[in-house]
């Protein structure tokens, strides 16, 4: 007999037929009633078993976390909590579980507790629920690109460039380092490595991603990247999942229009198919928030906030508008600012992304026009202002409780331009001569963005450490699992 999912069973509306369950018990009481999931669901179903028929020996198995096979009739339930229940007429068990030794006892267990043993996280509630809205974010990702005719590419894992310029990369080699190859002038000579040349993990697919927009127009990758940043914050990983669409013929108008609707889709799928999931995590942070002061608390619950992004249009400013707004904002004034803002040219950090969105708009943000001083090389530059200050066509969609969830540009596609900005940020031009190829043929204007999968995720689900919306995260001295 085929098993029938918990998911399934919950959902049933005949009664009196023979079902097969198979999944984990979660727990056994009174000898006689047996909560098992099998994932499928956040709920569990009651299975009820006579014990006068059953060898106490296997009852005495019916462990927290043992796996069980049962087969029994689907009854409407009598009891209160659940509306069907299954009566037990043959009892397996398939996989014996040491209550002794079983370290997720059916209690609260703390997240912190959780992520040094999460290879068993998944069985928890909260996991399947974060887990679950991961799954449909993803999905819903890909059919958002389908919808509008994007073509996903592969990107490199493996490459030999630094898209970001930003130098915190990991080194990929086969060189044994017991007896590293050197050159005559004693530096390592990558031409015995396996690759011939330094190789790294990628930082990002975009570079690549462009040269793939520039023949098929609208495209989006969706991979791991990595970055060798010794940060051991709520909001950095090692290794994260991005979304990057490269669009050729857009500007940034068209990639804010975008990465709006991009969000928008996706929180609202999420929405729509993860409504058990969310309302669990909701319940989840509502008691979590018990525990702040009434100030520190969020106005608004989890589904609430996600129904906000998208009942409201982002509001849209320029870098110098947001630091005029910072300059003269009280936390500024009266130096609650960790970063104070002294004037133009300040990098924006998480606490003013944040006053922005939670305090001054209260709604989500995009803010264009950033400094070209601290931007990376390829965005398109604009001409200087009255001031002479230069600003690239940059822009950072900033989301409550997270700060920057989206980081994009329109492209800079003259090639004069770019040769003149790699020169002045000391990328080396010749190591990116295919990227400068479609500069050189058939150039044309486009724009795209990163999206950081693990921060849409954290905000979704109102988890508030990304390494709880990972399944194994990846930290400074931590590659666990």
């Amino acid at each position: 007999m085929k098993r029938t999912k918990i998911k399934d069973l919950l959902n049933a509306t005949s009664f009196g037929t023979e079902v097969r369950i198979m999944g984990w018990v979660k727990t056994f009481r009174n000898n006689q009633f047996i909560a098992i999931n099998d994932g499928s669901s956040l709920q569990n179903i009651q299975a009820v078993v006579d014990f006068n028929h059953f060898d106490e020996a296997l009852l005495k198995r019916l462990t927290t976390g043992a796996s069980v096979d049962i087969q029994g009739q689907l009854v409407e339930s009598l009891g209160k909590g659940q509306r069907v229940e299954a009566k037990v007429n043959t009892l397996k068990i398939l996989g014996d579980s040491d209550a002794e030794k079983f370290p997720l006892q059916p209690k609260k267990h703390s997240l912190e507790f959780l992520r040094e043993i999460a290879h068993l996280r998944f069985r928890t509630n909260t996991f399947n629920a974060v887990f679950k809205v991961r799954h449909a974010l993803a999905y819903a990702i890909h059919q958002f690109f389908n919808s509008k005719g994007f073509t996903y590419i592969h990107t490199p894992i493996i490459t030999g460039s630094d898209a970001e310029g930003a130098g915190e990369m990991f080194r990929v080699t086969t060189l044994d380092f017991d007896n590293v190859p050197r050159t005559e002038s004693g530096e390592v000579n990558f031409k015995e490595d396996f690759f011939g040349k330094p190789t790294n993990l990628t930082v990002s697919g975009q570079l690549e991603g462009e040269l793939a927009a520039m023949a098929l127009g609208d495209i989006y990758t969706f991979g791991p990247t990595f970055r060798a940043e010794n940060s051991n914050t709520t909001r950095h990983l090692a290794e994260f999942w991005m979304i990057e669409p490269e669009m050729a013929f857009y500007d940034l108008n068209d990639n804010m229009d975008l990465a709006e609707d991009l969000l928008k889709y996706v929180i609202k799928y999420a929405l729509d198919n993860c409504s058990d999931e969310l309302e669990f995590l909701k319940n989840r942070l509502l008691d979590e928030e018990k525990q702040k002061p009434q100030n520190e608390r969020s106005e608004l619950d989890l589904i609430s906030k996600l129904n906000f992004c998208l009942d409201n249009a982002f509001e849209r400013l320029t870098y110098t508008e947001a630091i005029d707004i910072l300059k003269s904002s009280k936390p500024n004034q009266k130096k609650q600012f960790k970063y104070l803002i002294e004037g133009w040219g300040a990098d924006l950090q998480s606490e003013h992304e944040r006053y922005l969105v939670e305090k001054h708009f209260k709604k989500p943000v995009i803010l264009t026009n950033y400094p070209a001083d601290i931007k990376a090389f390829y965005m398109r530059q604009n001409e200087p202002d009255a001031e002479g200050r230069r600003t690239v066509r940059a822009m950072d969609i900033l989301f409550p409780g997270i700060g920057e969830i989206v980081g994009g540009s329109q492209r800079e596609e003259r090639l004069e331009k770019l040769l003149q900005r790699m020169e002045e940020m000391h990328v080396p031009a010749q190591e990116l001569n295919w990227y400068l190829d479609t500069r050189r043929f058939g150039s044309a204007p486009h724009a795209g963005f990163g999206l950081g999968f693990e921060r849409l995720v954290l905000f979704v689900t109102g988890m508030t450490n990304i390494r709880d919306v990972i399944p194994f995260p990846r930290t400074p001295k931590n590659a666990e699992f």
